[in-house]
């Protein structure tokens, strides 16, 4: 799932996650979320040319553990450099922005304190330069020309820590960018529906090999969850519910992999519909 920010941001997972309102996504992308211009996520499933990348689960405390790799450049005196790489559809994304954030609140504000900017080569590749040694909170890559962002991490529903340490590289966890621009066709924003037989339909995406979509229930209207139907997937275009759904409001999100399970996109987050229990309208 996506989150907005500031000026803009995914539309990807990073998140959201997902599951948890309006979740966030990742898993080898499977529950990974986007999040805002401030905010974050992404997943990290491809290595980077003379790098290995970092495990893409943080350790106990929540830390990156930083790969191995060939230095593109050895810090200045005092300081440390971040390297990583960028990719979409597991291939490189040029001139996309990343930033490295001192602080980062993935509900408020995203990035805070100090911030550092790089961009990706025609590799994918980036290079943060000059580090003050320190725990930093957030690493994000921007989706593209939008205002959406996702963390350099995978299958998490926050930002993680990353620990700059003076006089090295700290090698940074493959960036997946995903967008989210597919298409939900059913239901539509605001439909009242019937409990049985409720079709979840997407229009299709480029180089999608299988879909997954996730319905959450508003628990306050007294709808209920269903869990056979978050990140339930589908190799079509479409899925009815073989299970009746309580009355009460749900959204709905669908979300694209290619063929190596990697999140290519997902539909907006805030599609929202209400089961009246009655027949469908």
């Amino acid at each position: 799932m996506s989150l907005k920010g500031k000026g803009a941001v995914v539309p990807i997972l990073l998140l959201a996650a997902f599951v948890l309102g309006c979740k966030f996504s990742g898993g080898s992308n499977s529950n990974q979320t986007a999040q805002p211009a401030n905010t974050n996520t992404a997943n990290a499933n491809t290595t980077a040319a003379n790098t290995t990348a970092s495990p893409a689960k943080p350790d106990a405390d929540g830390t990156i553990t930083s790969g191995t790799g060939v230095e593109k450049e050895k810090p200045a005196a005092g300081k440390g450099n971040v390297q990583g790489k960028v990719l979409y559809n597991s291939q490189p994304a040029a001139g996309v922005e990343v930033k490295l954030c001192e602080k980062f609140n993935q509900y408020f504000g995203g990035c805070g304190g100090q911030t550092f900017t790089a961009r990706t080569d025609s590799a994918g590749e980036y290079l943060i330069k000059d580090v003050p040694p320190g725990v930093y909170e957030g690493l994000i890559a921007k989706v593209f020309d939008t205002g959406y962002y996702v963390f350099a991490t995978s299958g998490l529903v926050s930002s993680a820590k990353y620990k700059i340490e003076e006089g090295r590289t700290f090698f940074a966890p493959d960036a997946n960018l995903f967008k989210s621009d597919l298409k939900l066709l059913s239901p539509k924003a605001g439909a009242k529906l019937g409990a049985d037989n409720i079709e979840v339909k997407w229009g299709p995406y480029p180089d999608a090999a299988y879909y997954k979509f996730s319905i959450y229930a508003d628990t306050s209207t007294e709808a209920k969850t269903e869990y056979d139907f978050i990140n339930k997937r589908v190799d079509g275009l479409s899925y009815v519910l073989d299970k009746p759904l309580a009355p009460g409001s749900y959204t709905c999100q669908v979300s694209a992999y290619n063929g190596s399970d990697v999140k290519l996109a997902e539909s907006a987050d805030d599609i929202k519909f209400t089961v009246t229990g009655g027949a469908a309208k």
